[in-house]
């Protein structure tokens, strides 16, 4: 007798072993048919599982979330199998479901090119037609690896090679093609769908490493629905016209250079628009009980070992020798926060301790992981450290939460999702620590009334933290702030507080960030607001310009006033039609053009035109400005 117990704890029982697919449909037939997979004791399984114990079960639907990475991964092999019918000489590698879709990697001595994709893109609209049958079959190691050699598929007989010897292989075919993969997989290919595209190729080295041969790649994405499809390309095609790299160059705010790869050339444009950022941060945290502090770049190799970064992160920094010593760039700031710290005796009447820096850290990225100002080697954090005793853990994590949504509601992004990250398995620290660390973090996010989801394994390596998931315009998500309980440092580097007993105690390091990286962030708000900013934030706020030279000296007048006003304007008197400046600024994404002529001078008005606009509104100076100056007045105001 088995019995399986189901998602709202009702049971059901069983004479023999059952299949997935039998418990379903014992269920409901209409449950069978939605059915994709199913879950046996928290672990997805094919249909065709066989459940011989007694088993918490759960049926896998299109409606599962985690049903994406099933369907993702089908498609991944549905489209190695349309490869390898139209090109047979084609060796397939490696292919996983990936965020919004799915790749695989091919060795072949002649290039794919984009009419490739769309011939392919047919061929698998015609094997998902065919409804082959998936089925998982089982060998002997030794004999999977002379199996896929005969086949010619020398890179799966290297991967099976990697296995220890005994030790049988998971293998599942479709058709004619067979692939090496552990599952689960649906049930067929016509239970995949339309909803799938390719999308772009690449190069990819052989297990990712650049000693290797080079592949080829072949991007795709796959959603439950056509509906999800279509709103993904649209939020692709909405995000191409967006992209900051653009947009940037565009509005004359930055550009990047192969001489500083992942450093930013700030221009005026954009170190405006970076400054004003950072100032209305700098206010918020000065009204919150921060204190500023400014740490060293270079620092001795030792402090990185005390703190336990040059074993966890040796490879990504930037080293320095001098006068035979080892010498590191920072990529964070807290071991030297800790430094400040520890000078002179504190109290705990001293604590909590909120020490904020704008830290200017580097890290050795890998150069193909660069991407414009998202992906730097040389950035800027809104980084601050909180030095507090255990007891007040719940209420400076309150107090952060609460600065932090205020500060991402401020920029424009009401949605915020909250992540809680374990411990990682290459951690600082003892179990007992952890469990401390966990616990006390997990309290504090609850009685700040937050719920959150379970990364799990994703915690730094001295401590857990939250991280904070912002939605943009288009339905993107962007990891940003954070926030991480750590008991380690201060043990590991001596810091100490005088206690109400007059006995030393450690103090606890909450390590936190609202914006992150400055540059990441600034390329998020470009993307979010497609360059469009408001008002407060765009590095031009206003351009004045002429229909005509008879106009020149009272445009000077008009920019006069509005730059008397607090307003960053310019002026524009070229001799260019109208309608060509016009374009221009908007092109530059402008937020307020003021256009006048001699009729406006007579009168002393001015046309005012917004971005994206096409009706002006002729104004009096003064009254021009009142209504730019009540929107420019910004969230601290």
């Amino acid at each position: 007798m088995i019995s399986l117990t189901l998602p709202d704890g009702s049971k059901r029982t069983f004479d023999a072993p059952v299949t997935g697919l039998d418990v379903a449909a014992d269920i409901g037939p209409g449950l069978a048919k939605a059915a994709l997979a199913v879950r046996v004791d928290g672990e997805m399984r094919d249909l065709s599982f066989l459940i011989e114990k007694d088993s918490a079960f759960s049926v896998v639907t299109s409606k599962d979330e985690d049903a994406l990475d099933l369907i993702r991964h089908d498609a991944a092999h549905i489209m190695a199998e349309a490869v390898q019918e139209l090109y047979p000489d084609v060796q397939v590698t490696i292919g996983p479901s990936i965020e919004n879709g799915f790749y695989y990697d091919f060795a072949r001595s002649d290039p794919f090119t984009p009419d490739d994709l769309v011939v392919i893109e047919k061929r698998m609209h015609e094997i998902v037609k065919r409804d082959e049958k998936i089925v998982r079959s089982v060998r002997p190691r030794d004999e999977a690896i002379e199996f896929f050699k005969d086949k010619g598929e020398h890179y799966k007989a290297q991967l099976i090679e990697s296995i220890p010897a005994g030790e049988d292989v998971s293998l599942y075919s479709q058709g004619d093609f067979i692939d090496l993969c552990r599952g689960p997989h649906l049930p067929s290919t016509g239970r995949l769908g339309k909803a799938f595209k390719l999308t772009k190729l690449a190069g990819a080295y052989w297990r990712g490493d650049s000693k290797n041969e080079m592949l080829q790649r072949i991007y795709g994405t796959a959603w439950a629905n056509e509906k999800q499809l279509s709103e993904y390309l649209h939020m692709v095609e909405e995000a191409e016209k967006r992209d900051h790299r653009r947009l940037g160059r565009e509005m004359e705010l930055f550009h990047l250079q192969e001489e500083a790869q992942g450093s930013v050339f700030w221009h005026p444009k954009g170190w405006t628009m970076y400054r004003i950022l950072q100032n209305y941060i700098r206010t918020k945290l000065e009204n919150t009980g921060y204190v500023e502090v400014n740490t060293p770049q270079l620092v001795d190799r030792s402090l990185w070992e005390a703190s336990g970064h040059w074993e966890k992160f040796r490879e990504n920094m930037f080293v320095s020798e001098s006068e035979d010593k080892i010498l590191a760039i920072k990529p964070m700031n807290c071991p030297c926060h800790v430094q400040i710290f520890r000078q002179g005796t504190k109290s705990y009447r001293d604590l909590p301790l909120r020490m904020a820096e704008f830290g200017s850290c580097h890290r050795n990225e890998p150069s193909g992981a660069l991407h414009g100002i998202m992906r730097v080697r040389a950035f800027t954090q809104d980084d601050a450290h909180i030095f507090c005793t255990e007891d007040q853990i719940t209420e400076e994590t309150k107090a952060f939460c609460e600065l932090l949504l205020d500060v991402y509601k401020d920029l424009g992004f009401e949605e915020v999702a909250v992540k809680f990250s374990d411990r990682p398995p290459v951690r600082a620290g003892n179990d007992e620590t952890w469990d401390k660390a966990e616990n006390a973090l997990k309290e504090a996010t609850e009685d700040a009334g937050l719920s959150w989801t379970l990364n799990p394994g994703e915690g730094a390596f001295y401590g857990p933290k939250l991280e904070f998931v912002l939605r943009d315009a288009i339905g993107r998500d962007w990891q940003c702030g954070t926030l991480q309980v750590d008991f380690v440092l201060p043990e590991r580097l001596d810091a100490n507080y005088i206690g109400i007993d007059g006995e030393k105690h450690r103090p606890v390091m909450l390590h936190r960030a609202i914006l992150g990286s400055f540059e990441r962030f600034v390329g998020i708000l470009i993307e979010n607001y497609a360059g469009r900013m408001p008002l407060w934030l765009a590095p031009v706020q206003a351009v004045v310009t002429t229909i005509t030279s008879d106009a020149d000296e009272y445009a000077t007048e008009v920019m006069g006033a509005l730059v008397k006003a607090g307003f960053r304007a310019e002026l524009d008197i070229d001799n260019e039609k109208i309608n060509y400046k016009i374009r221009k600024h908007s092109h530059a994404k402008v937020p307020a053009i003021l256009v006048v002529g001699k009729r406006e001078a007579e009168e002393g008005t001015v046309a005012l035109r917004r971005l994206g606009g096409k009706d002006q509104e002729v104004l009096a100076i003064k009254d021009a400005i009142d209504i730019l100056l009540a929107e420019a007045k910004g969230p601290l105001v």
